[in-house]
């Protein structure tokens, strides 16, 4: 049984979702998944970018590229410390369709 300040933890998780209008357990979980994705693409772009400047060399792997997509969003809005800040709101209007 969880208990103690973990099981405090994931209950304001839950709670953050449930107050955002996701009281699915599977959406949850899926939403979680999504957010741990987007944090493991960022931890990988952040390796690619210190191993290049260590070495002086250009990256080799770029999952976050300079400028803008298609619409012109940018890329950059993707990295987990600016992803992370946004109003609940903003990250679903930042990829719907205009």
């Amino acid at each position: 049984m969880i208990t103690g300040e973990l099981r405090n933890k994931i209950d304001s998780v839950w709670n953050a979702f449930w107050a955002g209008g996701i009281a699915n357990p599977h959406e949850v979980i899926e939403q979680i998944t999504y957010l741990l994705f987007m944090r493991g693409l960022d931890d990988i772009q952040t390796r690619e970018e210190r191993k290049a400047n260590r070495f002086g060399k250009p990256m080799e792997r770029v999952i976050f590229p300079n400028g803008n997509d298609p619409r012109g969003r940018p890329y950059s809005d993707l990295r987990w410390p600016v992803f992370k800040g946004f109003a609940p709101a903003r990250p679903a209007s930042l990829w719907s369709a205009k």
